[in-house]
């Protein structure tokens, strides 16, 4: 069955400075599934996340070259609204990063600095982004208390619910439970699991059976190339390429 394309990234080339570190990607990325990327350390996969959301752009000196179309539109075009895009293209980070503010004011940030005052619905969006996040029931009796007395699993989580609460249509992680233990790991893998009836989601993971576990699609990089791209159970029990095979294995990486 053919999904639904959400992203089409066509051609992709990224440069750092003079430094090539994305080589001519293309890679449709399905709408509502979880697309794993999966590869050695260094081998472009957050460079290759950031770009989806534009996240790059802060750092000087880059050049990107091809398209990423979302929803038809290429996200590079001159006149594409950055702000309006990350709004639209949530992102959630290796280390959690909740602000130095309320469990409840985290949450609410993004409707905030959108300006919008109606009380009762950033009420219930917080209320509604800590269920989706899997936290309310942890955190409903103590909104008002700081968001950095949460555990670090918590905070991955309320972080979460900050990039839900301003519904966007794409999730990107970067390795969101890379700094967790096991038990808030499987938590944030549930969710995830949850979350793609209403979000197509991107991450970025170092850890084989998390992507075995958590993604419909699953893509291989090497060296700044997408050297292999298809469903995850092929991907992992037969993969095209050698290198992939030779990477799943634990032959290398």
């Amino acid at each position: 069955m053919e999904h639904k394309k959400k992203i089409q990234v066509k051609d992709l080339d990224f440069f750092y400075g003079e430094n090539q570190v994305l080589y001519n990607i293309n890679l449709d990325i399905p709408e509502k599934k979880v697309t794993a990327l999966i590869g050695p350390s260094g081998c472009g996969k957050s460079t290759f996340l950031r770009c989806l959301n534009r996240m790059n752009d802060l750092i000087p000196g880059i050049k990107v070259r091809g398209k990423i179309i979302l929803d038809g539109q290429d996200i590079y075009d001159t006149g594409v609204d950055v702000v309006k895009l990350r709004s639209k293209v949530g992102m959630v980070f290796q280390k959690p990063n909740p602000f130095p503010k309320s469990i409840f004011e985290n949450v609410a940030y993004g409707f905030r600095i959108k300006g919008i005052k109606d009380k009762d619905f950033i009420d219930e969006r917080v209320k509604t982004s800590l269920r989706m996040a899997g936290l309310w029931e942890e955190v409903h009796d103590r909104l008002s208390s700081s968001a950095l007395g949460l555990s670090g699993g918590q905070q991955q989580r309320l972080c979460i619910a900050r990039a839900v609460a301003v519904e966007p249509e794409v999730l990107l992680m970067d390795e969101p439970a890379s700094a967790l233990d096991p038990i808030a790991t499987k938590k944030i893998e549930e969710l995830i699991y949850e979350l793609k009836k209403e979000f197509t989601i991107v991450i970025v993971t170092h850890n084989m059976q998390q992507a075995a576990r958590v993604a419909d699609y699953t893509a291989f990089f090497l060296m700044g190339k997408l050297i292999e791209f298809d469903k995850t159970e092929n991907i992992f029990t037969s993969p095209r390429k050698k290198e992939t095979e030779d990477y799943i294995t634990g032959r290398f990486g």
